[in-house]
């Protein structure tokens, strides 16, 4: 899961567009364009057609029944972006096994038919609202604090992640020091995403997208300091990207052709936010096109910039070139000349808004009529980060 958390600008080069082609506006809830603003114009992405660019980026929100089941008021949550316009809905990060991968409380997820059918009025509401709805699938691994199968994380490494849990996420305190993983352990998490996203595609998501971002598992196994292994998932920089290659090939696999799946990846964790690829454009570009070989269908750039004004590179930009895959930026986008600068440089397909979503639920309407964008408060994930939390701030 992403969290809800800002992250400082990081990239390298600008490329040529790519992956990304015009489609017609059509359907329940089109947005109408009313100037030429680029992320109000329809296209196809990634296999889906898509009224617009604007995206709803992943968000913890932590609100699901205590067993992991969505509820009447996330499916209220999501439609609410669709009726105000986004064109495409990342859920927030959903667990996907019933051993270590669950990170937070009350986190949705999609481990069994019951969860999975939980998510059903989700997705048709979106639908109903002409949104298209992607399922993420996360694993916490080490950064769990908050698991009701096991009572101790797992990561690649029994390192002590940096930092505190999260008090808007429920926890506290520094967080414990994880179980190493065995080879056994690390199967059975690469068939929890499989199977997860075999569910998402039967209930009716249009896509899933595989977590490897902000310091979770797949994250973890990516980064030398927490990642200390000496077998075949540690080691050089093609040995730490070996599980995540390996979700998404089997991701890829079980899905099957013409069902998206698309990777997030990050530098920042929510743990470290000042953490950078070490290998700067040459792992960069390695870990793009070795998730790209493995079956991704695009890239999200998490935390991919803040301060993207002056003209800079960036990462998006780079993943494009080196992969010829779409991809989606995130990181103050909501901004009119940010967004104008990204999609036009070009640097990427599709823009992934956060905190600018949950201040402006009708943003693409917003940009559409010319409208102000409200401020976005950040009390409104205070004390915790809940839907509940949200409705109390509001009725204040």
């Amino acid at each position: 899961m992403t969290g809800i958390h800002p992250a400082p600008t990081t990239g390298i080069h600008p490329a040529p567009t790519t992956g990304i082609h015009p489609a017609p506006m059509s359907g329940a809830g089109s947005v109408p364009v009313g100037d030429a603003h680029p992320a109000l114009a329809a296209c196809r992405f990634a296999g889906l057609d898509l009224r617009n660019r604007f995206a709803l980026a992943p968000m913890t929100r932590v609100s699901a029944t205590e067993d992991g089941r969505a509820t009447d008021e996330m499916a209220g949550y999501y439609a609410a972006f669709a009726e105000g316009g986004f064109g495409l809905l990342i859920t927030e990060g959903t667990y996907t096994d019933r051993a270590f991968s669950q990170g937070y409380l009350h986190q949705p997820g999609i481990t069994d038919e019951a969860q999975a059918d939980a998510w059903r009025p989700v997705v048709e509401r979106a639908h109903a609202a002409g949104a298209r709805v992607v399922l993420q699938l996360m694993h916490a691994g080490a950064l769990a604090q908050g698991n009701r199968f096991r009572d101790r994380a797992a990561g690649p490494s029994a390192v002590r992640p940096m930092g505190e849990q999260l008090a808007k996420y429920r926890g506290g305190g520094p967080w414990p020091v994880p179980l190493e993983m065995t080879r056994e352990q690390i199967a059975e998490a690469v068939e929890g995403f499989a199977a997860a996203a075999v569910r998402a595609r039967a209930v009716g998501f249009d896509g899933v997208e595989v977590h490897g971002a902000n310091g979770y598992l797949l994250d973890q196994f990516l980064t030398p300091y927490t990642n200390l292994r000496t077998d075949a998932y540690g080691g050089d920089a093609e040995g730490r990207s070996r599980l995540v290659r390996e979700v998404t090939a089997e991701v890829r696999s079980a899905v099957g052709p013409g069902f998206p799946v698309g990777v997030r990846l990050s530098q920042g964790k929510i743990n470290n936010f000042s953490w950078r690829w070490q290998g700067g454009d040459a792992e960069a570009g390695a870990l793009f096109t070795a998730v790209a070989s493995a079956g991704a269908n695009y890239l999200h750039l998490a935390g991919s910039g803040r301060d993207w004004l002056p003209h800079g590179p960036t990462l998006p930009a780079l993943a494009r070139k080196v992969t010829g895959l779409p991809v989606i930026a995130n990181g103050g986008l909501h901004e009119d000349a940010v967004a104008r600068y990204v999609l036009d440089g070009p640097h990427a397909d599709v823009l992934a808004i956060g905190t600018g979503a949950l201040a402006n639920p009708d943003l693409p309407r917003r940009v559409a009529e010319g409208a102000a964008l409200a401020p976005f408060d950040p009390q409104v994930l205070e004390p915790l980060a809940t839907l509940a939390n949200a409705r109390a701030y509001s009725n204040a």
